[in-house]
């Protein structure tokens, strides 16, 4: 069977994405479950050792408060309590953090670092899976055992008000609510009074239990200005006065005859140093955990906090609040907020939380046994009971009370060690769903390679022996194979696999599909053997010069490189040290050509334009000609063109600082968002949409022109309008608005130019003759080309303004200097198109970790959250750089009127090939690295990574399909 190389590398990125997803689903951990029943009851309650087995052997144990308010305050980092923020903007939480009635931890939260897997943390005492922040948008009803099912089971009256994932996992259990919604980032005032104007209310009456409070407004700002804003100050004293108002209304309440209450002040997660959240850096995971009741007595004074896990929450409320601990918590109790209790009640609450980690550890872990912490256990549960006996018989002794806290510190020794191994082991990976994934993955690769010289060939055509593959015996014997294995591998010790789930019909055609790859992979490899006899294959005219061998071999190299976790957190300056070394090798072509070789020029002048004008009748674009230069002066421009190229790349490395190891560190782009530098960056933001118009605008007709400059003048009063950017008449001191007007003006004008662009495209289908159709199109491709960066210029942040400048500098010098004036063929183009647009994605501040994607992008111009174009926007913010430079690829291969089809055929499936090398290595490389210390902080954000650029990539080559089957479609 025959296709083009276009269609062929689309049908393999399409196969690659299947695979990928089946991967990813086995690779993600199912979270650790207890399989005894769905939710913990009250009669699960161990027996106290050597009280019998009457009715109040197993009896709850009595509740410690009457009340309990939780004040979440979504992205709280610690420093805005414990450090020099808490004391100048949280000067009252602060007071209270140094009298004696209160407890302060820093909880550390377990990556990753965002809401909603944060929310199941907090409520269910697990550890949440790292594909939960994929849910994040979406978050579906909690069914697992918490603590909110717990006091609803209790008759405990639930009050909610603040983020609505809350409502979405805990539908019907709260008495009253009122849930915002926690995606629209530009909100950070209404977000929060729609939670406080329920307050006082609510604190007057006496209907209720459990009061909850999600305020979002800090998560908001942060996303929008960073941790050192300035609208981060007055937001924490607002945060202060609602711990005023609710700790004085709680104190006012305090009797004898009643319990005490409790108010808890907390964090979800904190925020990175650019405002960002989800990954594993100390700001993102270190809180605040403040425990406010008078029945807390210690020493006054301030005294550093300690430290422990978040989900030791869970259980320390569960048993304060007199309700079994849930089934799946890994959480240990806080021993310092039941100091104040009898060493019996003590001993019977450490002997409770011990039972219930004791049994999750066994339903999930076979070799429970061996556990340090299980023995530990087993040893603390016998102590218990000789004390207990002892205490029964009325021993008071000094003997019986030491003992009595040698038994209270080896049940804490036991709990902190069942909960660590607990927490280490997040889940069972589904390895056949994975070893099946990344066989269909390699496959694909393989396929990939094979190809190579007919894929590149002048006919970009690709011969697959499928038809001859499925009439053979093997194909039938793989299949019998594959199905016996699959049968095999389901049935025995290891429990069903997630294709179990699916139905049969679906599992036999992947194994139907996998088997007539793998035959048709050999016939390939049988066909490429070498032979005596055999000659060249026509068409198979491709070679490998000295530049694509330096191209693939960097590309190798930099997917080599990841193995280490220091090169997936310093990814970017792999791809900073290949840019430089393409462009000294560029130069050094430049060379060769001017002064070594020393062409004609005339053979450079007989060449048609690179890209089309604005109507295609005046004379090809010239930068020589159009500056006032002779034209033999573009010999400098183009050996000035690589020395340019590493000059901006040099200095968009100072503009965004990434990665990890740095990324603290101050860079342009914070000096640049400073208040006092807000002019010069409104300059500078001016100077590089004037650049963006004058280096677009000659692409499109004069309509798409006018549309442009209007679009980007709307660009610079949205950042206006929102406080980035200054106008010359404009005070600093001016209100700060959502610029939802300006965003939509804009959204106007890029419609209009992608209206104008599809036309053109639709048009140049009827045009009579092939060279008017051909420019047409051009000038339609570029049209789209052009709205795609006004949209981008509107999403970026002002500071990256001069980013989207460069990258639009740096193709037009290249396209005009290089890449045409030194006969580059479509795949080396289109390999230095992938470079530059891996490099670009880093420049943008990008990196391998999820804290750095900017969702604030995906609510401009929207008064509300939606999900598809939040998604959507936030996606091409994201891989604007790797898209524009696929784009620009596309407008480049179509210009070139001679090749045009080759070319098209060629580059899509270069881009293929580049996309499925780092795939294919990264699933086996993380695969092999499962158990690795890093693999939920550094391994799984970037195996997201690169799911999603594949699919960015099929999408991509979609395009590339589309309009190489309408070239070829033309006689």
């Amino acid at each position: 069977m025959k296709l083009s190389s276009s269609v062929f590398a689309l049908l393999c990125l399409i196969c690659e994405i299947v695979s990928i997803a089946l991967f990813l689903r086995g690779f993600f951990p199912v979270p650790v479950k207890s399989s005894f029943s769905d939710k913990s009851k009250e009669t699960d309650f161990p027996a106290e050792p050597q009280t019998g087995s009457g009715p109040n052997s197993s009896k709850a144990p009595v509740p410690l408060f009457k009340r309990v308010v939780i004040v979440l305050i979504d992205a709280l980092r610690e420093d805005f309590v414990f450090g020099s923020d808490g004391r100048r903007f949280m000067p009252y939480t602060r007071h209270v953090v140094e009298r004696g009635s209160s407890h302060s931890f820093i909880a550390k939260a377990r990556p990753p670092t965002v809401t909603m897997p944060r929310i199941k943390a907090l409520t269910t005492g697990s550890v949440p899976g790292f594909i939960d922040v994929v849910m994040n948008l979406n978050s579906p009803a909690l069914l697992e055992d918490n603590l909110i099912w717990q006091a609803k089971s209790a008759g405990k009256r639930i009050i909610f008000y603040g983020d609505d994932t809350w409502v979405r996992l805990f539908p019907k259990h709260f008495m009253e609510h009122d849930g915002t919604t926690s995606f629209f980032v530009s909100d950070y005032t209404e977000v929060d009074n729609n939670v406080t104007r329920h307050l006082d209310g609510t604190l007057k009456r006496e209907d209720w239990d459990i009061l909850i409070l999600h305020y979002l407004g800090l998560d908001h700002i942060g996303h929008i200005s960073g941790p050192h804003g300035s609208l981060i100050g007055p937001k924490l004293m607002e945060m202060d006065d609602i711990i005023k108002k609710i700790h004085a209304s709680l104190i006012s309440k305090e009797s004898e005859e009643t319990l005490p209450n409790l108010l808890v002040l907390c964090g979800d997660h904190g925020m990175s140093e650019t405002g960002s959240h989800g990954g594993s850096s100390e700001p993102e995971i270190n809180t605040p955990l403040v425990l406010i009741s008078p029945t807390f007595r210690r020493k006054a004074g301030f005294e550093e906090p300690g430290i422990l896990e978040q989900v030791d929450l869970t259980p320390t409320l569960a048993l304060g609040l007199g309700l079994p601990i849930s089934k799946n918590s890994v959480g240990h109790l806080i021993p310092a907020v039941f100091e104040e209790l009898s060493l019996r009640e003590q001993l019977r609450l450490l002997q409770i939380n011990g039972h219930q980690l004791s049994h999750l550890l066994q339903d999930s872990n076979p070799t429970f046994h061996k556990e340090d912490g299980y023995e530990q256990f087993r040893v603390a549960e016998k102590s218990h009971g000789s004390w207990m006996k002892l205490y029964v018989d009325g021993n008071t002794s000094e003997v019986l009370s030491n003992m009595g806290k040698k038994v209270l510190k080896q049940y804490l020794e036991a709990l902190k060690a069942m909960s660590s191994a607990l927490s280490k082991q997040l889940g069972k990976y589904d390895m056949y769903s994975m070893i099946m994934g990344m066989i269909f993955i390699l496959q694909v690769l393989f396929l990939l390679l094979l190809a190579m010289p007919e894929a590149l060939s002048r006919e970009a055509v690709v011969d697959i022996p499928l038809a001859s593959s499925l009439l053979s015996l093997p194909f039938y014997l793989l299949c019998l194979f594959g199905s016996a294995l699959h049968v095999l591998v389901c049935t025995s010790a290891g429990g069903p696999c997630y294709l179990c789930s699916l139905p049969w019909v679906l599992v036999f055609t992947i194994i139907v599909l996998s088997s007539a790859f793998t035959c048709a992979l050999v016939s390939m490899v049988v066909r490429r053997m070498p032979t005596s006899n055999k000659t060249p294959t026509k068409g198979s005219d491709w070679t490998l010069s000295e530049l694509d061998a330096l191209l693939l071999i960097g590309t190798v190299g930099h997917t080599l490189s990841l193995a280490s976790s220091s090169f997936i957190e310093e990814e970017h300056q792999t791809w900073y040290f290949l840019l430089n070394t393409l462009c000294l090798a560029v130069f050094q072509d430049v060379c060769r050509k001017y002064f070594r070789e020393q062409r004609h020029r005339d053979e450079e002048e007989d060449e048609g334009p690179l890209l089309p004008t604005g109507a295609e009748e005046g004379p090809s674009f010239s930068p020589a000609v159009e500056l006032g230069m002779s034209p033999g002066s573009e010999k400098w421009l183009a050996l000035a063109t690589p020395l340019l190229t590493l000059t901006c790349c040099r200095l968009l490395r100072s503009l965004n600082q990434t990665g990890v190891q740095w990324a603290h560190l101050p860079d342009f782009g914070h000096w640049l968002n400073s208040g006092d530098h807000k002019a010069f960056l409104s300059v500078l933001a001016a100077v590089s949409l004037v650049l963006i118009f004058l280096l677009v605008q000659r692409h499109c007709s004069l309509v798409s022109k006018i549309a442009l400059a209007l679009g980007l003048l709307g660009v610079y009063s949205y950042r206006a309008a929102v406080g980035n950017v200054l106008f010359p008449w404009q005070h600093s001191s001016r209100a700060v608005s959502k610029g939802t007007v300006e965003a939509r003006f804009v959204y106007v004008f890029v419609l209009g130019i992608l209206f104008t662009g599809v036309k053109d495209l639709l048009r140049s289908q009827v045009m009579p003759s092939a060279v008017d159709s051909g420019r047409l199109k051009s000038r339609g491709l570029w049209e789209v080309y052009s709205g795609v960066v006004l949209l981008v210029a509107l999403l970026f942040r002002a500071h990256n303004l001069p980013t989207l400048a460069c990258c639009l500098l740096i193709q037009t010098v290249m396209a005009q200097f290089i890449w045409k004036k030194l006969h580059y063929d479509a795949a080396q183009t289109t390999i230095m198109h992938y470079w530059f647009g891996q490099a670009f994605f880093y420049f943008q501040g990008n990196s391998n970790n999820i804290g750095t994607v900017d969702i604030s992008v995906g609510f401009v111009g929207l008064e509300s959250y939606v999900e598809a174009p939040a998604i959507f926007l936030t996606a091409l913010s994201t891989y604007a750089g790797p898209l524009l430079w696929a784009c620009h690829l596309l407008c480049f291969l179509s210009s070139q009127r001679d090749r045009a089809v080759m070319g098209l055929g060629h580059g899509s499936y270069c881009f293929a090939l580049l996309r499925s090398i780092p795939a294919a290595f990264y699933v086996v490389l993380v695969t092999s690295l499962r158990y690795h210390l890093f693999i939920w902080s550094v391994f799984s954000p970037k195996l997201l990574y690169e799911a999603m650029h594949t699919l960015i990539n099929t999408a991509v080559c979609l395009f590339f399909t589309f309009m190489d089957q309408e070239r070829s479609a033309r006689p």
